[in-house]
């Protein structure tokens, strides 16, 4: 995988971390079907190489202004090539939420439509305090078809009736109090410093436990509570025979676990391009 492979995209390789930038600056990064099939590509390299946590921000100011409408009109009257459209995207938020690696959205400008429903599969979100999120959908006349489900899952049926069939844009604070996305900060530079940090904490945790908890966090309300727990006391006896040793030995040595790459991450100021 390359840079020339990409239109939509700029992918960095920060090996064991993966940025991803949306870049169609003048049309606020609105997700046409090739943004969407790029970051699925993306994404299924995230799982075959392992990486450990993925960046996705927005080039030029904003994040992602949601779907591109001309993408939207230029299937017609073509209902199949309109549904094929959408699940696009809902294969997409789908395969995002369910990453194994830690997922963080840094977040500015226009977080709408799609960009809001990409915000809420992340598992941090830290955006601009200007920063403008909001359903339009409605007000477009069309509906949050392939997000809905998942806005619900962050913020609540209230709040996601509230946003989608009012079509109000709501700000960082007001965003980060209804728990669409966990920090504010000031400007870009803080967004950046605030990032990295993320990076340094992600790297910390060790990468099959982190992986396992994330998973075992999908499976609430989604199956039998019991058969849950027994599974979990499996995955945490693994966990003690497996990276835990070495957690363990860290702690009473009073030293960072083989696994903890802070350093190299820190320091490597050169941004390879894949």
């Amino acid at each position: 995988m390359s840079q020339q492979e990409f239109e939509t995209l700029v992918v960095q390789d920060q090996s064991p971390v993966l940025r991803v930038m949306l870049n169609r600056p003048k049309l606020a990064n609105a997700m046409n079907l090739k943004m969407v099939n790029e970051l699925m590509a993306v994404m299924e390299k995230v799982e075959q190489e392992n990486y450990r946590v993925l960046i996705i921000s927005g080039g030029n100011g904003n994040f992602c202004a949601g779907g591109d409408i001309k993408d939207m009109q230029s299937a017609g009257a073509d209902k199949q090539a309109l549904i094929e459209l959408n699940r696009a995207f809902g294969h997409l938020i789908t395969k995002a939420d369910h990453l194994p690696c830690a997922v963080i959205c840094a977040l500015e400008g226009a977080v709408l439509g799609g960009g809001f429903g990409l915000a809420c599969v992340s598992d941090l979100a830290i955006a601009v305090e200007k920063t403008q999120f909001g359903l339009p959908e409605t007000s477009l006349g069309i509906i949050p078809a392939q997000i809905a489900p998942f806005v619900v899952q962050r913020i609540g049926l209230t709040q996601t009736r509230r946003l989608a069939l009012f079509g109000n844009r709501i700000k960082a604070q007001e965003a980060m109090s209804l728990g669409l996305i966990h920090q504010v900060v000031e400007d870009t530079d803080q967004l950046e410093g605030a990032v990295t940090k993320a990076i340094k904490l992600a790297l910390k945790c060790a990468p099959q436990a982190s992986q396992v908890t994330k998973a075992l966090i999908h499976s609430v309300d989604k199956q039998n509570l019991e058969s849950l727990l027994d599974q979990a006391a499996t995955d945490f006896a693994d966990a003690v025979m497996g990276e835990g040793r070495e957690g363990g030995a860290a702690f009473m040595q009073k030293r960072l676990p083989a696994w903890a790459d802070t350093a190299s991450m820190s320091e490597k100021s050169a941004k390879e391009t894949i």
